[in-house]
């Protein structure tokens, strides 16, 4: 109860944590609670409530957040079965996907392009947004493959 108390309210301290564990009729030293937090990993109010956990910064810029991944389809084509590489863009907020593109080869020209494309004032999938959250895929830099 003392960690619950401290992750969902992240400006309490010990004796604000005590006074509430009272109101539910437990007595705790103030000691305690500040054994049991530091036991588990938690900081002191002042520390805790300056930190902005991942939670809170996606809930705070969900409409400004785009997430990009990869995945890959394999092909039969005429001259035999082929690996295409498709880039994919996500709107957190709508769910809204974009494909970015489609390659057999990645490389650095052309994610520069898809990077354009996406930027472009007629497509507009980045407009008002400012976060993008991806892998380390090194798909992203320029090596061929």
């Amino acid at each position: 109860m003392v960690v619950r108390m401290a992750e969902e309210n992240r400006a309490w301290g010990y004796r604000r944590i005590q006074g509430a564990l009272a109101n539910l009729g437990h007595m705790l030293a103030h000691n305690t609670i500040a054994n049991i937090l530091k036991g588990h990993g938690i900081e002191p109010a002042p520390e805790r409530s300056r930190k902005t956990t991942w939670k809170e910064f996606l809930n705070r810029h969900w409409d400004q957040i785009v997430a990009s991944d990869f995945f890959t389809v394999e092909v039969w084509t005429p001259s035999g079965l082929q690996r295409f590489v498709i880039l994919f863009f996500i709107e957190l907020s709508t769910r809204r996907v974009a494909i970015g593109g489609i390659a057999s080869r990645v490389n650095g020209l052309w994610m520069t392009q898809i990077a354009r494309n996406l930027t472009d004032g007629v497509d507009k999938f980045f407009k008002k947004k400012r976060y993008l959250i991806h892998d380390r895929d090194p798909l992203y830099t320029e090596i061929t493959f």
